[in-house]
């Protein structure tokens, strides 16, 4: 028994390196970008993509945005929805928290996308949960 559990207490660790190359713009989905494009049309805050391919399986990437108040983080959430579905015939999964408004979730299935005012996102903080993630290259003035 003692044997047993002199072994058990000397495990070796292992350490998972996740590269931190950028994803680039150009080679999201074209729903993936159109959202991006409306956050940033809507005026959207402190725009963050991150690319969960690697060590995520539910969804490929996040988006994350802050509105500025309650109006704005509705806005956003409107112009993405409205905009992909009338461009590209896809409507969200599910959209969660948007009559409250302190983070609404639009979850596209490959994506999705997140719209948080100003205290809701730095309470959650999701950059520093998910700070393994790629990140994705946003284009200026986005």
């Amino acid at each position: 028994m003692e044997e047993l559990q002199e072994k058990s207490m000397h495990r070796e660790s292992v350490t998972i390196e996740i590269p931190k190359e950028r994803t680039k713009f150009e080679d999201l989905d074209p729903e993936l970008q159109l959202a991006i494009r409306c956050a940033g049309d809507k005026k959207a805050e402190k725009m963050v993509a991150l690319d969960l391919r690697q060590i995520a399986s539910f969804t490929e990437f996040f988006v994350i945005a802050s509105g500025s108040n309650q109006r704005q983080v509705q806005a956003i959430a409107d112009e993405i929805s409205e905009q992909l579905k009338k461009q590209l015939k896809r409507s969200p999964v599910r959209i969660e928290g948007y009559s409250a408004a302190e983070w609404v979730l639009l979850d596209y299935g490959d994506f999705i996308f997140h719209v948080f005012d100003k205290d809701a996102r730095e309470f959650y903080d999701l950059e520093r949960l998910w700070r393994d993630a790629t990140r994705v290259e946003l284009p200026d003035g986005i």
